[in-house]
């Protein structure tokens, strides 16, 4: 906020696997990276096996009427957005959608998180405008990476999968393009057992 003009709304941590800014040093992911949800490195990674074998567990509960299925709202937008439309109320949820010109200074067709009415007409997203010029700057450089992954899935191309991690702030915050182009040869020979489907 202090340097780019705007507020952030996801915490330091989270926001910082965004950015080249922040994960490059240790002093500076003791600063600005905390522990658990805050941005803890390798959270989720760490803690996914014990997540995973928890939600399990509770869906088993839940199908062997161990325990009652739960009637309370969550914090999910999937019973306001069916509430709204199948029964007229009204409700503005921000939705991910595609950039149908709705923020006019990022990738067409781009994913882009925007107010949405949603009522019997269904999900409706509202046009936003422009981001101030850095702040579409930082998105634009993010949504390539996603571009590139999506052009190497969709075409079979294994180069485009290397731009993107040549492009990934938090890679070339820390690696030169050549460890880089490394790293990306070492991950794919270790995980090429499971890119052979898609990619044979």
């Amino acid at each position: 906020m202090r340097y780019f003009g705007a507020f952030v709304t996801e915490s330091s941590g989270h926001f910082s696997e965004y950015v080249p800014y922040f994960r490059k040093r240790p002093e500076l992911i003791e600063r600005y990276c905390r522990s658990g949800y805050l941005g803890e490195t390798g959270f989720y990674a760490n803690n996914w096996p014990a997540w995973r074998e928890g939600n399990d567990a509770y869906i088993r509960s839940l199908l062997e009427d161990v325990q009652p299925l739960p009637f309370n709202r969550s914090h999910e937008y999937g019973s306001s957005i069916i509430e709204a439309i199948a029964l007229h109320r009204p409700t503005v949820i921000y939705g991910n959608v595609r950039n149908t010109g709705l923020v006019d200074n990022l990738l067409p067709e781009g994913c882009v998180e925007v107010a949405c009415l949603v009522d019997q007409n269904g999900v409706q997203p509202c046009h936003f405008g422009p981001l101030p010029e850095q702040l579409a700057a930082l998105n634009r450089s993010h949504m390539a990476v996603h571009s590139l992954m999506c052009e190497c899935l969709l075409t079979r191309n294994k180069e485009a999968a290397r731009y993107a991690l040549l492009l990934d702030p938090l890679s070339a915050s820390v690696c030169s393009p050549a460890e880089i182009s490394d790293l990306f040869d070492e991950m794919w020979e270790a995980q090429r057992a499971y890119l052979e489907q898609a990619f044979s």
